[in-house]
């Protein structure tokens, strides 16, 4: 074989083992387990010791807007 047929049949080797990967991907859903078992709890983490005001000791005015400082 010349120098481009064995060019493109390492090509089309390379694109399907791609392929296949990705399937393998789709198939056992491999990235939704990745973000609710390594990323949702990272960022459960990070959101949850955030530091937020507390909304219910603030006075309720009809004609005034609360002002919104953290």
């Amino acid at each position: 074989m010349c120098k481009i047929g064995k060019f493109f049949l390492k090509l089309l080797g390379i694109l399907f083992a791609a392929n296949a990967a990705l399937f393998v991907v789709f198939f056992f859903d491999l990235d939704g387990k990745l973000l609710f078992n390594v990323v949702e709890p990272f960022l459960k983490k990070h959101y949850d010791n955030m530091e937020r005001k507390d909304v219910l000791q603030e006075a309720y005015d009809m004609d005034k807007f609360p002002k919104y400082k953290y």
